[in-house]
């Protein structure tokens, strides 16, 4: 499984961090961007990344992001098909994302986590899996027909202007 990474400048630090942690424990790991400190870069730019990869490889990919908050990376995230991005602030919270909800990108507030603590979090993330029970599996399938549905609006809509 490959895990992409991607973050702001504010969360540059921190993605170093759990990117040298995972390379050392030996997952693959393939950073997004920014590959510099850069105090003017922007978050999306950077999620955009990591979710497209995610999306398109959906089963064997997972994605982490960062930002101060972590709630931008998490809303660029979502946007995109098959991504089910967690703004995770708790091990507990990772878990249930992965457990219950298939999660596949992984979002980090840079500005309120220790480093331990997003380690933590991480560590409880990547080694969860979906439990695969049939309700879980049934709310999974009504967020592909909701995506599906508003791709067919939004498709529509542009056509039409």
């Amino acid at each position: 499984m490959v895990i992409y990474f991607g973050a702001d400048h504010r969360g540059f630090k921190l993605k170093e961090y759990l990117k040298d942690f995972l390379r050392k424990k030996g997952y693959e790991t393939v950073d997004m961007g920014n590959s510099v400190l850069d105090e003017s870069d922007d978050y999306p730019d950077f999620a955009a990344a990591v979710a497209r990869r995610v999306s398109l490889d959906y089963e064997n990919s997972r994605g982490v992001l960062l930002c101060g908050s972590g709630a931008g990376v998490n809303i660029v995230a979502n946007k995109f098909r098959r991504v089910r991005a967690v703004l995770a602030a708790s091990p507990d919270q990772a878990f249930d994302s992965r457990n219950d909800d298939d999660s596949n990108i992984l979002s980090l507030a840079a500005d309120y986590l220790e480093p331990e603590e997003a380690l933590k979090i991480l560590s409880v993330w990547l080694t969860t899996p979906f439990s695969n029970e049939k309700r879980f599996r049934d709310r999974l399938q009504k967020i592909s027909q909701i995506e599906l549905k508003t791709s067919r609006v939004v498709g529509e809509e542009e056509e039409n202007e």
